[in-house]
């Protein structure tokens, strides 16, 4: 089949609307729902990076995609205690290492994953699909499905969620084209590949780079590739915990990212952990409660008649005073950036949600005042060379 008929194009007005290869067949194939334009382009971008994110890892991957650009992405390493309390995995459920690769993709940012378009390295198994299973989800890619993970995931959204089978041995060809207002753009595709090999101009007076971190690294570089620039990444542990894309400002995304990624360190704090949320709570509320709660506008979910519909009892404010002295205490946080920073500024945010390790292409005639920053706090950066823009 090389041509898929689609229901609309980004918005209901715009059709007709279909994909389509101009030789030899789709490299997809739609097991089950009906694809919209939108979850394509999520789809086939998700698949992407959780190919190269394997690759470079060795560890099955996954992705939630959101408006084509990752809510969250990660590799499949174990769950802790307190990251299995935070993305609600329930106890004594076991998990697969793509199922643990998933967990930690959602959780990243929950607010903006929900309804996401997910990604998967590996063939779907019944671990992950029980996951996914719970989730707003609008569709899934993958190279292919465990027989029961499959029921499971066709009985969502009453049989219509979306699943496409990607072929894991396509390879795209080397030029690549869109129309724009009647405009025909054309490029070669991005194969560059992103290794430890790009890292190895360290530019700052601390020249170490653990197994870990360059992992870390390359994580967060991969996450950028696929990301809707400008964009920054911050990763921790093998996983994005915090994307900013679509700033027009360098600075605004290394603060977005930031914010978010203290946002999920503060769903890790004592404070959140002992919330007592109501017992019927749905997760899209309980979700939202937790985002409102860690932030400046609190009161919003703890004044008195709107308390009660989230809380058993009325928790304490969390003051900025307290969330402040629990973001010091996250460390080991690797960051990622599609371009060059042009000024330390954004150094010195990322040093606040605890960046260590930093990986950016150079070239800014400022250089020497982002490098200047990294050295006050010890911190390693390494030149890639490499600007991954991505539009």
């Amino acid at each position: 089949m090389n041509e898929l008929l689609l229901k609309y194009g980004v918005n209901p007005n715009q059709k007709p609307a279909r994909v389509f290869v101009e030789s030899g067949d789709l490299p997809i194939t739609v097991v089950n729902g009906r694809p919209g334009y939108i979850n394509l382009l999520d789809a086939l971008n998700g698949w992407q990076l959780v190919k190269e994110m394997k690759e470079a890892t060795g560890l099955p991957s996954a992705t939630s995609f959101k408006h084509v650009s990752p809510a969250g992405a990660a590799c499949g390493k174990p769950l802790s205690p307190t990251l299995r309390s935070i993305y609600f995995i329930e106890d004594g459920l076991e998990l697969s290492p793509l199922a643990c690769a998933y967990a930690r993709a959602r959780g990243a940012d929950r607010m903006s994953s929900f309804g996401d378009f997910i990604a998967l390295s590996d063939t779907c198994d019944r671990a992950t699909a029980l996951l996914i299973k719970k989730e707003v989800s609008d569709g899934i890619i993958a190279p292919g499905y465990d027989a029961d993970a499959l029921e499971i995931l066709k009985a969502k959204k009453k049989g219509g969620y979306c699943i496409i089978q990607i072929d894991k041995d396509y390879t795209p060809p080397e030029i690549e084209r869109k129309m724009v207002f009647g405009v025909n753009f054309e490029q070669g595709h991005n194969f560059i590949k992103l290794d430890a090999d790009c890292l190895k101009n360290i530019v700052t007076k601390n020249k170490t780079l653990s197994k870990e971190e360059i992992d870390n690294l390359l994580v967060s570089l991969i996450i950028l590739k696929y990301t809707q620039s400008n964009s920054v990444c911050y990763v921790k542990d093998g996983q994005a915990i915090g994307i900013g894309a679509g700033q027009q400002s360098r600075i605004h995304c290394t603060r977005l990212a930031g914010d978010k990624a203290d946002k999920w360190w503060l769903r890790q704090s004592p404070r959140v952990l002992e919330l007592p949320f109501v017992d019927d709570i749905r997760r899209p509320d309980r979700d939202n409660t937790i985002d409102v709660y860690t932030g400046d506008d609190a009161d919003d979910v703890l004044r008195d008649g709107e308390w009660q519909k989230f809380f058993k009892t009325r928790p304490a404010p969390f003051t900025r005073e307290e969330r402040l002295d629990w973001i010091k205490q996250n460390t080991d946080v690797a960051v990622g950036s599609d371009a060059f920073f042009p000024f330390g500024d954004n150094i010195e945010r990322a040093h606040r949600s605890g960046a260590r390790v930093v990986a950016q292409p150079g070239g800014s005639i400022r250089d020497d005042d982002v490098i200047a920053a990294c050295d006050r706090y010890g911190m390693t950066m390494a030149f890639t060379g490499i600007r991954l823009f991505h539009h």
